[in-house]
């Protein structure tokens, strides 16, 4: 009963940082702050609790964790950056969405942590491969805002939602140095998961599918970020390639766990 209220509440309590950003003249200032905050504190608080009672791996799980980490991450980027806050209308009830997905699938079969591998390095896999997908997830969605941008430039007509966003140059800008730190997190990630697997199995490296999808990701961000910085790659063709990137790392993190958790379960 008490993890049922603490669940829903954890998605309530992203509605408010929604509508914060829905006020006639929305801005970064305390009711938003309030706002974020809450939503944070709730989905980090439910995913202690749960995490608290014992480890646990499945898709649910891989959502919630996912929903804490980009909240996480938005807030902290927002504090730093003067438009990072402005994506908020897009990343809220998509966060939010995954929220009732995790909501519906609680009950599925779990598969249990393999391998001997030490607690520490798991744990660290954990957090990195969970930042990275964290990062990517805000990436892709500053690619959408700098699309969003483009068509309402192109059409000529401005709505709520583009008053809202940032620019086309500043959805780039965001999403450049999103692409930057992810590229770095998930190259430390993929270090991490070699430890993690040759403590346990004595191997280097096991060719599944969630490998393949990270290191193609790894090679699609970094080809991306070097067409940018050597020609310039913007607009369409960048967005493209970033929602690329997730969708491979989406079928690599919990798209793997869904098979596993829920069609094979």
């Amino acid at each position: 009963m008490e993890m049922n209220l603490l669940k829903v509440t954890a998605l309530i309590a992203l509605i408010p940082a929604f509508l914060a950003t829905l006020r006639r003249t929305p801005q970064r200032d305390a009711v938003f702050w309030s706002a974020l905050l809450v939503a944070v504190f709730g989905s980090l608080v439910f995913v202690f609790v749960r995490q608290s009672a014992g480890w646990h791996t499945g898709l649910s799980t891989a959502l919630w964790l996912t929903v804490a980490a980009c909240l996480l991450l938005h807030t902290i980027i927002s504090a730093f950056s003067a438009d990072n806050w402005r994506l908020t209308p897009l990343l809220l009830p998509y966060l939010f969405l995954l929220g009732v997905l995790a909501i519906i699938w609680e009950q599925a079969p779990e598969q249990p942590l393999a391998g001997d591998a030490p607690l520490a390095w798991v744990g660290a896999h954990i957090v990195v491969s969970v930042t990275t997908y964290g990062l990517i997830t805000l990436a892709a969605v500053a690619a959408l805002a700098a699309a969003l941008q483009e068509k309402s430039l192109k059409a000529k007509k401005r709505t709520k939602l583009s008053s809202i966003l940032p620019s086309v140059a500043g959805s780039e800008n965001i999403l450049v140095r999103l692409l930057i730190s992810s590229e770095i997190v998930l190259f430390i990630g993929l270090l991490t998961g070699m430890a993690t697997l040759y403590s346990s199995t004595g191997k280097l490296l096991i060719f599944d599918h969630k490998t393949m999808f990270s290191i193609i990701v790894l090679v699609v961000v970094g080809a991306l970020l070097f067409a940018h910085f050597k020609s310039g790659v913007r607009g369409r063709s960048a967005t493209r390639l970033v929602l690329l990137a997730y969708l491979m790392l989406t079928l690599g993190y919990p798209g793997v766990k869904f098979v596993t958790d829920i069609l094979l379960g």
